[in-house]
């Protein structure tokens, strides 16, 4: 392929990463569906491509859309134990964050509250909210009316508006929040970490980090998910050796919101997503899942991580 063609694409390739990632979920799915559009793209007889960038926002839609609709994701996804990658600021496959839409549009929250949308649905508020197209455009991404494009829209808004969070936390508000969240479950009282939750907190863990659990575990009240943090920060051996040594814990923030992660030889073994609302800890995700953690460790090595919250734990 000549060095033109090759780069009209990869000048869309960031572009198209963030569609494909916040269609999926995942940005191992992201890339690999990003490079099956790049096939495409080589293939296809270009000369007929009136407009390039929108043909490759149609091809990898579709293609996101065909893997979301496969057995082996509706698979993944049954089984009880799938959560969204976390990405740490920064990620190129983040995507555009200018409004508070496009900054949502990305949280783990709406991520998660998006596998209740059809694929459609999801597609059309994807398309709307974070890259801000025309419901004349969607429907033509789609080959849906407008009509159609507008109602599905309608519910996906009404069913994501459910997991807004606080959009605007910048790194330092968001160590703030680590800190505080840490000196609490430091602290062994429960009281301690309730004050920080709001009363309709949320806490969900992908049980990576318990002896091969793979099984979402839920916890639905703020005194349920102070016990059950409470209970797994204290360091142990046996949580050492399963975290494969001694870990530094570090403040960030990931998919917009403050993060504590815990590395161990410079690998990310875990990270706790602290979802914010109104100053408060809405929503506690913990994932350890080493497939869903290994673009953020890649790009952690780009990171200026300042300094640990915790030295050795």
């Amino acid at each position: 392929m000549d060095t033109p063609t090759v780069a009209r694409f990869e000048a869309s390739r960031h572009r198209l990463a963030s569609l494909a990632y916040r269609l999926l979920g995942s940005a191992a799915d992201a890339e690999d569906t990003v490079q099956d559009a790049f096939l495409r793209w080589q293939a296809a007889d270009r000369e007929h491509i009136a407009v390039p960038e929108a043909w490759l926002t149609t091809i990898v839609t579709h293609l996101a859309l065909d893997r979301l609709r496969s057995a082996r994701a509706r698979h993944e996804r049954a089984v009880g134990a799938w959560m969204p990658e976390p990405l740490l600021d920064g990620d190129p496959m983040l995507g555009p964050a200018d409004t508070a839409e496009q900054r949502e549009s990305v949280t783990l929250a709406v991520l998660l509250l998006m596998e209740r949308l059809t694929p459609t649905e999801r597609a059309v508020y994807v398309l709307r909210e974070a890259f801000s197209y025309s419901h004349a455009e969607i429907a033509a991404i789609l080959g849906i009316t407008e009509s159609a494009s507008q109602q599905h829209a309608h519910r996906a808004r009404r069913r994501v508006a459910a997991a807004r969070h606080d959009t605007d936390v910048d790194r330092a508000e968001a160590r703030r929040i680590v800190e505080a969240f840490v000196a609490a479950a430091s602290s062994g009282r429960t009281d301690r970490l309730v004050a920080l939750l709001t009363e309709d907190a949320t806490g969900t863990s992908d049980g990576a980090g318990l002896g091969g659990l793979r099984r979402l575990l839920r916890y639905d009240t703020p005194g349920r998910i102070a016990r059950a943090v409470r209970a797994g920060f204290a360091p142990t051996p046996a949580k050492r050796a399963l975290a494969g040594g001694t870990a530094t814990m570090h403040a960030a923030l990931v998919n917009g919101s403050p993060a504590m992660i815990a590395l161990v030889d410079r690998r990310v073994r875990g990270i706790l997503v602290l979802e914010t609302r109104a100053g408060r800890i809405a929503a506690v995700r913990g994932i350890a899942t080493p497939a869903r953690l290994h673009r953020l460790t890649e790009r952690w090595e780009l990171h200026d991580p300042g300094t640990p919250i915790i030295e050795a734990w």
